[in-house]
C-alpha cells in the first residue's frame, strides 16, 4: 500500500486563532480513517487544507502524491469533498444536480456517469425530485453521489451523517466500506463513537493538535485507563459523589449502570471500595472510546490550566 495522505507540521491561523497546530497524518490507500474531536478542534479546517481549498501557513507533505501547498489545484481535481451542510442546489432535481456536477468536472459520458451514480446510491426512483424536498438521509445520498461522480481516489467527508436516522447512517457506511474495498481512501470526521469503531483507524484532535492515533483497540489500550462497571439499584446516581473522590478521573452513568475510570489502579480501587457491597455488583471492563476521548479532553484542559 502507498500513502495517499502524508503530511507533517501543518499549521493554519485565522487572526489570533491558531486553528490547526503542527498537524500530521499518514493514511494508506483503501483505508477509512475516522477523524474525531470536539467542536472547534480544527477538523473542518484540516479537511479543507487536505483537499486544496485552504493553503496551510506552514508544513509539508503530499496528498495523492501532490505537494499540499504548491499543487493544490491538482489535488482539488482528484478529491471528493462532502461538506457538513448540504451544498447542492435545492431548486434542482437530483438528476439535474448530478449533471451540474458532471459539467463542473468536465466529465465525458455525463449521462452514463449520472445514471450509474443514481443506481449505485438508490436514487433512480427519485431522480426528478427537487433537492430541497429530500429528507436528511436522501440529501446525504445525493451529496455522496456528487462527491464521488468523478471517481476520486480520496474522499473527505465532514460529519456526513449528522442528524441522519440510524438506518440511513448504516446504509451510508455500507457504501463507504464498498468504496474503500475498491481502493478509495476515506477520511471522515464524526462525533459518533459507533461510527469511529467502523473505521480502520482513528485520529483524535483537540486544540488543533493530534492527541491520539491508531486502530481503536490500540488507542484504548494506550490510554492507561482502568474502568469498573457498577450495576444495581441507584448505581447511576452515585456518579456525582464518585467524581469528587481521589483516584477517580471520571464517573458516568449509562442507563442504570455506572462507569468509573482512573489511571491509578490502587487509588481507583480505594475510591470505589466503600461502594463495593450489595446490592451493587462491580466488575472491571475495558474502557470505551468515549471514556478515552473524554479523558483526553480533561487532560488537555488540565495542561492548559497548569500552563
Amino acid at each position: 500500500m502507498s500513502a495517499v495522505i502524508d503530511v507533517r507540521g501543518l499549521n493554519k491561523s485565522f487572526g489570533a486563532l491558531h486553528a490547526v497546530r503542527d498537524f500530521g497524518i499518514t493514511v494508506e490507500r483503501g483505508r477509512i480513517c475516522g477523524f474525531l474531536g470536539p467542536n472547534g478542534a480544527g477538523k473542518t479546517t484540516t479537511l479543507r487544507m487536505l483537499c486544496g481549498l485552504l493553503t496551510p501557513d506552514s508544513g509539508e507533505g503530499t496528498v495523492l502524491g501532490f505537494d499540499v501547498i504548491r499543487q493544490a489545484r491538482e489535488i482539488k481535481r482528484r478529491v471528493g469533498y462532502m461538506t457538513q451542510k448540504f451544498s447542492l442546489y435545492e431548486d434542482l432535481t437530483i438528476e439535474q444536480n448530478l449533471m451540474f456536477v458532471a459539467r463542473v468536472h468536465e466529465l465525458a459520458d455525463r449521462s452514463a456517469r449520472v445514471q450509474a451514480a443514481l443506481e449505485r446510491l438508490g436514487l433512480e426512483a427519485r431522480r426528478r425530485q427537487l433537492g430541497g424536498t429530500l429528507s436528511g438521509g436522501w440529501k446525504q445520498r445525493l451529496a455522496l453521489a456528487g462527491a464521488t461522480l468523478h471517481a476520486p481516489e480520496l474522499l473527505l467527508l465532514d460529519e456526513p451523517t449528522a442528524g441522519v436516522d440510524p438506518e440511513a447512517r448504516r446504509a451510508f457506511w455500507d457504501e463507504i466500506h464498498a468504496l474503500a474495498a475498491e481502493g478509495v481512501t476515506v477520511l471522515v470526521s464524526t462525533h459518533y463513537m459507533d461510527e469511529a469503531e467502523r473505521c480502520h483507524e482513528i485520529a483524535y484532535i483537540a486544540g488543533g493538535r493530534t492527541l491520539a492515533r491508531g486502530v481503536a483497540e490500540t488507542v484504548i489500550a494506550e490510554s492507561g485507563l482502568i474502568t469498573f462497571n457498577a450495576e444495581g439499584p441507584g448505581a447511576d446516581r452515585l456518579a456525582p459523589e464518585l467524581r469528587a473522590r481521589a483516584g477517580v478521573d471520571m464517573a458516568a452513568a449509562f442507563g442504570t449502570t455506572l462507569h468509573v475510570s482512573g489511571r491509578d489502579r490502587a487509588a481507583l480501587e480505594a475510591a470505589i471500595a466503600p461502594y463495593r457491597k450489595a446490592p451493587l455488583t462491580w466488575r472491571e471492563v475495558p474502557p470505551t472510546l468515549e471514556d478515552v476521548f473524554i479523558q483526553l479532553i480533561a487532560d488537555l484542559r488540565s495542561d492548559r490550566t497548569a500552563a
